[in-house]
């Protein structure tokens, strides 16, 4: 049976989430229960693509041969698969695609747990943004039993365009908390640096064109620069969660007995910006904390 004829289930219809639906919907998959803890989320949705909403989690495996979970972090996880209602309900044979930031080591449980009920388990760990789901073209690190991914391989490079299988269960997850760690590090960075460059009364247009041309280039300098100088803070990666990620990567390295006091500098200040009621700013909103003279 090709993938496109087997039901693909969702669990977390955030921003992420359901455009991941979107698009498998356009790209012809067959689509089975949607869910989240938000109804009515998951009620229009449903709608818009032409599935069900699933009232319980039970339900969508039961309707569904691949489960699709995008949820906010490890606390969250363990509620979806271990709760009085929960995704291991009747799931033999069932085939678990977990795609949210969490920490390594629920992954590894997860994998176990999907043994023990005659399921299989994948991380599915996106180095991309809200567009990048609409459109399929994720990049994806993946880590599990290579044969699982290999069944699950052609869905996958429909959701992405750039896909690599990183090793077993946890270490992809490892990976992705690196790759957000530095990318939260330099995000930080960038923050004090035209922050800095503004109290000297430089011109920041100026200040990033060299900063592009020089060591201090970074992809956050394309995508987040602009924002920071003129306060635009639309979310596509919240302050809320690079605090979480910055965090799951302190705690991996902790695990091996790495400092991180870059990271950890870090995390103080997207925690910050959370106790200042700014966690819901993108990752950009750091700025906040290092122009002289905002409110923040």
């Amino acid at each position: 049976m090709s993938l496109k004829d087997q039901k693909i289930g969702f669990v977390g219809l955030g921003r992420m989430g359901a455009n991941m639906v979107r698009h498998l919907h356009d790209e012809g998959y067959t689509l089975g229960p949607v869910f989240d803890i938000v109804v009515d989320v998951a009620t229009s949705l449903a709608e818009e693509v032409g599935t069900t909403a699933a009232q319980t989690l039970a339900e969508v495996t039961a309707n569904s041969d691949i489960i699709i979970t995008v949820v906010t972090d490890d606390a969250a996880m363990r509620s979806i698969f271990f709760g009085d209602d929960n995704l291991f309900t009747e799931s033999n044979g069932k085939t678990f695609l977990n795609c949210a930031t969490l920490s390594p080591d629920i992954h590894v449980e997860l994998e176990e747990a999907a043994a023990s009920n005659g399921a299989e388990a994948l991380e599915v760990c996106m180095a991309s943004s809200i567009p990048q789901a609409r459109e399929g073209k994720l990049y994806l690190m993946i880590g599990g039993k290579e044969e699982t991914f290999d069944k699950v391989k052609s869905l996958l490079e429909d959701m992405s365009v750039n896909l690599r299988f990183v090793g077993a269960a946890g270490k992809a997850a490892q990976v992705k908390a690196l790759v957000n760690m530095v990318m939260n590090i330099n995000t930080a960075a960038l923050a004090e640096g035209l922050g800095l460059g503004h109290a000297l009364d430089l011109d920041l247009d100026m200040l990033q064109e060299v900063f592009s041309q020089t060591g201090a280039n970074s992809r956050v300098l394309e995508t987040d620069g602009e924002d920071m100088v003129i306060r635009d803070h639309e979310c596509y990666f919240s302050c809320e969660h690079a605090a979480k990620d910055s965090g799951i990567a302190i705690a991996v390295a902790e695990s091996v007995g790495i400092n991180l006091p870059l990271a950890k500098a870090t995390f103080d200040q997207y925690e910050k910006m959370k106790s200042i009621g700014l966690g819901h700013y993108d990752k950009s909103g750091v700025a906040e904390l290092t122009f002289k003279g905002r409110n923040a």
